[in-house]
This record gives C-alpha cells, structure tokens and sequence, in this order.
C-alpha cells in the first residue's frame, strides 16, 4: 500500500480522536509504515503548560471560544512535517485545516510534499446530538454555553474550510454518519476508504 493522506474533520463529540486512533491501529495491521500524526491541538496543550507569553495569549482566545490564528495553527502544522514527513510515510492530519485559510495553506503543503491522493474523511453529527454528547461528557469547560460557541465556530469556519476543498483535483470527501456506534463509524470509514 502506498503512503496514504488522510484528514479528519467533525464537530466537538464526533469521536474523531477516537477513530483516528482507530484507523492508526488499522494501518499499522496493514503494513509496517510509519504513521505521522498531525494534531495541532496536542501542540497547544504544550505550549500552554510552557507558562510563556504565547501561552497566555493562547489561553485568552480559547477563554473567549474562539479559534486559535492562522499564523499559529499554520506554523505548528507545517513543523510536523518539517520534522517527520517523508514519502514512504502515511499522514494521519486531525484539528486542521479548521478556516479557508489554513486551507490554503494545507494545499500549498501538500504540493510542496507531493502529496496528491488526499482523503478527507468527515464525521458528521447533528448540533443536538453533539450538544447531549459533550454535556454528558462533563468536562469542566462544557457549559451549555461553552459548547455552543464552539460549535458555533465549527458551523462558521471549519465546514467552509473543509468546502475548500469540494471538486478539487487530488481531495476526496468521504461522509460517514457519526450518530451511530464507535465501531459502526470505524467500519464505514474502512468501507469508504475502500481497505
């Protein structure tokens, strides 16, 4: 199997970590490729734990439930596969491109790295099954309110940046219905995927 790209988009309490662990587990059976895993979210917890300026400016934008910058999330993205990319490696991208323009810049990297077989894979949830999901999950930053500034944000920045890329040569977008089981969307993601 040749190196694969895949990028994960879906709603707060789509379980999207969940099944890119699964399909990380799922290519790792398949063949012994190494996996990069971009994840600009995990880079954020870092940089807030590092107590810096950036840390508290980082803090004040997820206290006020927006998103991070593009310059930011773009050059975090990006140092992953400055750092790990090669050819003979699968790209398992999760948290990004979240606006139009990081979706341009996205595109910009994927050419740069020849990378031109790219496979979105969203998992899609209704806003009330996402709202019930993360207030039952209890964190202590889902409030009502909380949640529905983030999905919010998603409705109005992360879809249009997932549209970038509807009809465009080398991207495909591959729909999965997240309202059902953990197992069911990890199978019809393998089954879309055509594995």
């Amino acid at each position: 199997m040749k190196p694969q790209t895949f990028v994960f988009f879906g709603i707060v309490g789509s379980g999207k970590g969940t099944q890119v662990k699964l399909l990380m587990d799922f290519l790792k059976s398949k063949d012994e490729k190494e996996i990069v895993y971009a994840y600009p979210g995990n880079e954020y917890r870092k940089i807030i734990e590092s107590k810096s300026e950036t840390a508290s400016l980082v803090h004040a934008t997820i206290d006020a439930g927006h998103l991070q910058p593009d310059f930011l999330t773009n050059s975090i993205f990006v140092n992953f596969l400055i750092k790990d990319i090669s050819q003979e490696k699968h790209l398992i991208v999760d948290g990004y491109p979240r606006t139009p323009n990081q979706s341009e810049c996205f595109e910009e990297t994927m050419k740069f790295y020849g990378r031109d077989d790219i496979k979105i894979i969203y998992i899609e949830l209704s806003e009330q099954e996402a709202m019930k999901r993360n207030l039952l999950r209890g964190r202590h930053d889902d409030t009502e309110e909380g949640i529905k500034k983030r999905i919010d944000e998603y409705v109005n920045k992360v879809i249009p940046s997932m549209g970038y890329f509807k009809g465009k040569n080398g991207y495909t977008i591959y729909t999965v219905n997240g309202e059902q089981s953990m197992e069911g969307v990890h199978k019809d993601i393998i089954k879309v995927l055509g594995f």
